[in-house]
């Protein structure tokens, strides 16, 4: 008879995330998993059927909890630059506890190239917060925000890989000041 798990399986994805967030998928060992999670090696892998399966849970984790967010910001009663703003300083700022840089970016460039199935969860999720993007500059561009002969589908790609560089810059090492610039630079292109 099995024993019934003593541990919260979300606490344990979550903990990975962290780990592959901060060192990627190939430099995580599963000593580091088990470190980060507390779990014993065999829990890890009776619970998750491999380094990858825990991987994709912690990717799609991320995911959500990213884009949702995001969602939240376009969704609000704010004019569009205001939206745009918030997003581009979260990637300037980070938050204090998070590990610097996006699981996102990270697995695009990792694994994306070599592993079909993240490059499918890559791109459902790039397509949903294009949209959710797209959706606020449409509604901005209506309202006068932005000017009428703007497309917000091309704004919304180059909103996201402005946000893109900005967290690889931090991830690189780059200093507030040049963050900002390129944020700034952002805005005034609106």
């Amino acid at each position: 008879m099995a024993r019934p798990r003593t541990f919260d399986e979300e606490r344990a994805v979550e903990a990975a995330m962290r780990a592959f967030w901060a060192a990627g998928y190939e430099a995580t060992s599963t000593q580091d998993l088990c470190a980060a999670t507390g779990l014993g090696r065999s829990s890890v892998y009776n619970t998750f059927a491999s380094k990858h399966d825990l991987f994709e849970k912690a990717l799609v984790r991320y995911m959500e909890t990213k884009s949702t967010a995001a969602e939240a910001v376009l969704a609000s009663a704010r004019p569009v630059r205001e939206k745009v703003r918030v997003l581009l300083w979260r990637a300037v700022d980070g938050e204090p506890e998070d590990p610097v840089g996006c699981l996102v970016v990270n697995a695009m460039v990792e694994l994306a190239p070599k592993d079909s199935r993240i490059a499918a969860l890559l791109a459902r999720d790039y397509d949903r917060r294009l949209e959710a993007l797209r959706v606020a500059l449409e509604a901005g561009r209506r309202a006068g925000e932005i000017a009428a002969d703007r497309d917000p589908r091309q704004l919304a790609h180059f909103v996201i890989s402005s946000i893109t560089g900005l967290v690889v810059l931090a991830r690189s090492g780059a200093d507030r000041s040049a963050l900002e610039a390129v944020a700034t630079s952002v805005l005034a292109a609106l």
